[in-house]
């Protein structure tokens, strides 16, 4: 009776932090800071000529104030940018393992091209994390096909192959969550920021059309709130593209460490079965 291989799945042995799926919670909390920021620390009378809000701004902190309500919105945006930083950092620390990447790629390799897969397998066991799983998942594969007669060489080499990839795919959803918030954040931060500041412009020009110089401090406070959406929208989506970018960058990395793993995995069998056909 014919045996057919199946793929095995990666065991999970992840362990620590593994990232926040519900994201929404974080920018509902973030909008809760950036209004409460927003109203009470740069809104804060003090921060007035004359403790009054509606009057000229007395430092920094007031000329925000003057920004509008955008402000709380581009407020909103960086302090998610920050909090989803912080979040993939810790996810993608406990992902790359307990050591480093390329010391781990390196001695996994040794030991499959020296076939020791079950020392190779107890190392995957010390590294943990989605590296280790999907290595693991290929060593497993790799034992699996050997032990069974019924399939040709090519098509064991193939199934090596699609357990690796297949263990791969399972992981890098985990790898990338959150990531694509990012990604929309450098482009709303840009988009945000024109909106406010067409917002103060507005202000500027009906201020301006009044005439006389009572309006004068109208026609400031538009400009101020021209040029503060401006600069708050353009440092958060600094953020968002620096964050983006340096957790994109890991990710690729890590993917291209898996490959390498892969392919001697693979070739290793080719190697070793060369009187199969």
């Amino acid at each position: 009776m014919a045996t057919t291989t199946k793929a095995a799945a990666p065991a999970k042995k992840s362990a620590g932090f593994g990232g926040i799926k519900n994201a929404w919670v974080i920018m509902v909390i973030c909008c809760i800071a950036a209004y409460s920021f927003y109203y009470f620390i740069l809104g804060n009378p003090d921060n007035f000529v004359g403790g009054d809000r509606s009057g000229h701004p007395a430092n920094l902190m007031g000329t925000v104030f003057k920004g509008g309500i955008v402000v709380g919105v581009i407020l909103t945006l960086l302090l998610t940018v920050i909090c989803l930083g912080v979040e993939r950092f810790f996810a993608l620390r406990t992902a790359f393992g307990t050591m480093s990447l390329g010391k781990f790629t390196r001695q996994v390799k040794d030991l499959i091209k020296a076939n020791k897969f079950d020392e190779a397998q107890k190392l995957c066991d010390q590294m943990k994390g989605s590296v280790a799983n999907v290595v693991s998942a290929s060593i497993r594969a790799y034992k699996d096909v050997e032990a069974n007669n019924n399939l040709k060489k090519g098509q064991k080499i193939s199934k090596i192959q699609q357990a690796h990839e297949e263990a791969t795919q399972l992981e890098m959803p985990t790898l990338q969550m959150n990531l694509p918030i990012v990604a929309t954040i450098v482009t709303l931060g840009t988009l945000t920021a024109l909106f406010g500041t067409v917002l103060g412009m507005i202000n500027s020009f009906q201020a301006l059309s009044s005439g006389g110089g009572a309006d004068s401090m109208a026609l400031s406070a538009g400009i101020s709130e021209a040029l503060v959406n401006t600069a708050s929208g353009i440092l958060t989506s600094w953020f968002a593209v620096v964050i983006y970018n340096f957790f994109t960058n890991k990710i690729d990395k890590l993917t291209y460490a898996l490959d390498e793993v892969g392919y001697t995995i693979a070739t290793t069998y080719d190697v070793n079965h060369t009187d199969e056909v």
